[in-house]
């Protein structure tokens, strides 16, 4: 926390989604957020409902690209010159590419720009965070990951999205054990079917492992919310290494 006390996080993907509902909970639990994503006026927006909700809210919007270098340096740079430390990153930016298209039918350009977003920017994320979590004293700190349900089993022609998903439970395993030494703590929320933009087609009708058509059930966002403000609240001895929040009756259990 800084020095009135207050925690600092950082929520990537922030202007929609998961991303701007746990920005939102974290907001009105008294976090500072520094909320991020690629274009300024969904960012924007997640600052102005946070000040809608309370106007004690610190919401702080930094456009950034998480697949780019430099441009998460310099997120990760705002908000260290803006606060003076970082307790949490929700590492949440995400994307699943074409829906629908067969592997054998997937172009390359959009395996590496899923591949760039939901692995490559996870990993430059946390490792931004984490030199600043190792450097900053007090020492330590929290990464979350959002991990999917396609973590653990995926959907049909959805072989670039679930891949970059296990590797990000292969990312949060190396980070929580480097980070012992620092007291940087990492663990992972699997979501199934939050609704968002990108579950729309779940409540439409979406294939399934049989080949047949289903609508899906789903669930809000804020259920999501509420458990990453639970994980984060942690104190650093104490650690959720993997949580999944699922619509209850979801084809998780028995998928395929």
């Amino acid at each position: 926390m800084n020095a009135s006390g207050q925690k600092i996080a950082v929520v990537t993907g922030a202007g929609s989604g998961i991303g701007r509902s746990v920005a939102l909970a974290l907001a009105g639990a008294g976090w500072a957020v520094a909320v991020a994503g690629r274009r300024p006026e969904p960012l924007l927006a997640t600052a102005e409902a946070a000040a809608l909700a309370s106007d004690r809210a610190e919401v702080l919007p930094v456009p950034a690209d998480v697949s780019d270098p430099a441009g998460v340096d310099a997120l990760f740079a705002a908000v260290r010159d803006r606060y003076g430390r970082l307790d949490l990153l929700f590492n949440n930016a995400g994307t699943f590419g074409p829906a629908g298209v067969p592997l054998e039918e997937l172009p390359y350009e959009a395996w590496k720009q899923v591949v760039d977003v939901n692995l490559t920017g996870a990993f430059l994320c946390a490792q931004a965070a984490f030199r600043q979590m190792k450097e900053q004293d007090p020492q330590g700190g929290r990464i979350i990951n959002n991990g999917s349900i396609s973590a653990h089993v995926p959907r049909p022609h959805s072989i670039a999205y679930t891949a970059t998903k296990h590797a990000v439970t292969g990312l949060t395993k190396s980070l929580s054990l480097d980070g012992r030494p620092y007291r940087i703590a990492c663990g992972q929320i699997d979501i199934g079917n939050a609704a968002t933009e990108m579950t729309e087609r779940m409540q439409t009708g979406i294939l399934q492992a049989n080949g047949q058509l289903a609508v899906e059930p789903v669930m809000d966002a804020a259920d999501v919310a509420r458990t990453v403000v639970h994980m984060a609240g942690l104190p650093l001895e104490a650690n959720v290494q993997f949580a999944t929040v699922m619509a209850t009756a979801m084809p998780y259990i028995g998928r395929g």
